[in-house]
């Protein structure tokens, strides 16, 4: 085996160096500045580094249309969510195809002035869209109680499309250390011998059971990359930089140095289940990986989308196009009396026996300064947790 291919056969680079970028950036100075979201931060720096190769840029009407439709671009390259540029209709009325902008950050200012230059984009298309139709595709709901749909409900009516270039990474970028773009990861894995690697994503702590499947998944590869997601979350998921000291100790005390690699994933959540595992994916494929776990509810939210139904959607297509081996796991749990790890393909007791806790009954248990139990998560991160999660908060009155 070796690395897979990167998706759409090249990784992409848009990130401008030398005197290139510093030509841009003189040339951003006197050009017209749209802010980006947390999300569109993420999107740009994602395109640019090559994660979301094939990407060059903003979708077109024509891609736009044919992922929320069919989850393919126009050239039937297998891609499952919308990445796009959304403005008001009074900024789009003020822009002009073939016009270059720039894209910055949001400085949360209001007194006018545009936060740091990020990149340099020229509109090749402004198209408006039904935000209903995109909605209701790829989330499977139009309830703005899904915070997915929420976003596309409150963000501007047209889109801008065309070519991206990046000349600054975002500022006060969280875990430098941890921050590899895909060329870096790739690498990594070529010195360290690794043909086939695993890649397994995660919004939360990692806990008894996602250590069961990640280990069981390394039986068949060389490496893990431990990829948890940095970007844009829920208010009320666990923050990350309490995530990743618990990554850190786990990986310490429980796993082979050499056979894990931790780094981040600067994506933003959109919470789409089933299609945001496709995406996750095949971003995975551009970092390296032959392989990408899928659990369950993987990317889920509330009760919007069957347990298994992120394993499902990859039966839509044909392995050769994804270029990336899926493992799915089913849920995975401790039962007291195998006194082990197990599913309901390996266990044969009822749930009597088993302990399943939901991530909102963790969150109030660590909230209310109580410990979890041994069989559900390593006594250290639980540690870290409830301590981390406490001081975040102050003491109880």
């Amino acid at each position: 085996m070796s690395l897979s291919t990167p998706h759409g056969g090249k990784l992409i680079d848009r990130m401008l160096r030398g005197e290139e970028r510093e030509a841009a950036l003189r040339r951003a100075a006197d050009l017209k500045k749209i802010s980006l979201s947390e999300v569109g931060v993420a999107d740009l720096e994602m395109i640019a580094n090559g994660a979301m190769s094939p990407l060059t840029g903003f979708m077109a009407k024509a891609d736009y249309d044919s992922v929320v439709q069919n989850m393919r671009l126009a050239s039937g390259l297998v891609w499952s969510l919308p990445i796009t540029l959304a403005v008001a209709k009074e900024s789009a009325a003020a822009l002009r195809l073939g016009e270059e902008i720039a894209l910055v950050e949001s400085n949360g200012s209001t007194n006018g002035k545009a936060g740091a230059i990020l990149g340099l984009m020229k509109i090749a298309e402004k198209f408006e869209y039904d935000k209903t139709r995109e909605t209701k595709e790829v989330y499977r709901t139009t309830e703005t109680a899904h915070p997915g749909v929420a976003r596309v409900m409150n963000q501007g009516e047209v889109y801008l499309a065309g070519e991206v270039w990046m000349v600054n990474r975002p500022s006060n970028v969280a875990f430098a250390n941890f921050r590899r773009d895909p060329a870096e990861t790739r690498r990594i894995f070529q010195e360290r011998g690794w043909n086939a690697v695993v890649g397994f994503q995660t919004r939360n702590p990692v806990h008894r059971a996602h250590e069961y499947i990640q280990k069981c998944a390394m039986e068949i590869v060389d490496g893990l990359l431990l990829h948890p997601l940095v970007g844009e979350t829920k208010k009320d998921d666990i923050p990350a930089d309490l995530r990743m000291v618990s990554y850190e100790r786990l990986l310490r005390d429980y796993y082979p140095a050499q056979r894990v690699l931790l780094s981040v994933f600067p994506a933003a959540m959109r919470y789409a289940g089933p299609r945001e595992a496709i995406f996750h994916a095949m971003c995975r494929k551009n970092y390296g990986c032959t392989h990408f776990i899928v659990g369950r509810d993987h990317a889920g939210v509330g009760k919007y989308y069957g347990t298994y139904d992120a394993q499902k959607i990859f039966t839509a297509f044909n392995s050769s196009e994804l270029g990336i081996t899926p493992l799915f796991f089913e849920n995975s749990f401790y039962c007291k009396k195998c006194g082990a790890i197990v599913t309901t393909k390996t266990c044969p007791h009822d749930v009597s026996h088993h302990v399943v806790l939901s991530g909102t009954q963790v969150r109030e248990m660590l909230a209310r300064g109580e410990a979890l139990p041994l069989e559900f998560t390593r006594p250290e991160v639980a540690a870290i947790l409830r301590d981390g999660l406490r001081n975040a908060v102050g003491p109880a009155a």
